[in-house]
Order: C-alpha cells, then sequence, then structure tokens
C-alpha cells in the first residue's frame, strides 16, 4: 500500500485489510482512538513497536514517557511535529524501511 492510500483509508469506518498491527495502531491514532493504537504498539517488542509507542506518548503529552520509548526504539527523541512524525513512521512501516 502506498502512504497516500493509506492516509486516505483515515476516512474509512476501520483500518485497511491485510496492514501490520503497528500500521493499525497508527490509523487508530490519527482517528483519536489512543488507547486501541497504545494496547498495539504495547505488544510489538519490535524497535518499531517502541518508535510508535514513542510517538503514542507524545500525543498523550507524556514527553518523559515517549523519550524512554524513543530510546528503546534506538531513535532521537523526534522534534517533529506529530502529524509529521505520524507520516515519517507510517511511511517507514509500509515501506519496511530501517529505523
Amino acid at each position: 500500500m502506498h502512504f497516500e492510500a493509506f492516509r486516505s483509508s483515515l476516512a474509512e469506518a476501520a483500518p485497511p485489510v491485510g496492514q501490520p498491527p503497528l500500521l493499525a495502531a497508527l490509523w487508530h491514532a490519527a482517528k483519536g482512538n489512543w488507547d486501541t493504537a497504545h494496547g498495539i504498539a504495547q505488544d510489538d517488542g519490535s524497535a518499531e513497536g517502541a518508535w510508535v509507542h514513542a510517538h503514542l506518548h507524545r500525543v498523550e503529552g507524556d514527553e518523559s514517557n515517549a523519550g524512554y520509548w524513543y530510546q528503546r526504539a534506538g531513535k532521537p527523541h523526534c522534534r517533529l511535529s506529530l502529524e509529521e512524525e505520524w507520516a515519517e513512521l507510517a511511511q517507514a512501516l509500509l515501506h519496511g524501511a530501517p529505523l
């Protein structure tokens, strides 16, 4: 799936079928379903899961907790806007880009 198609799917009632759970987490986050997104990210022990988890704590406004998860992801604490980081995350996950 291409990024624009993924972003367009936010107009739908459910995330796109067949996408990895972390993309579903980002989809739910963009729809304002923080608890659902957080539950998905929390169940993923990968570096990518930690990055999504960090982003979600930024959305929540908990920068300290976000910092812990950025460290777990091996990434610096993000200073982009939440929207820019969401797009970066989605594109990395859609394209299987390394962290």
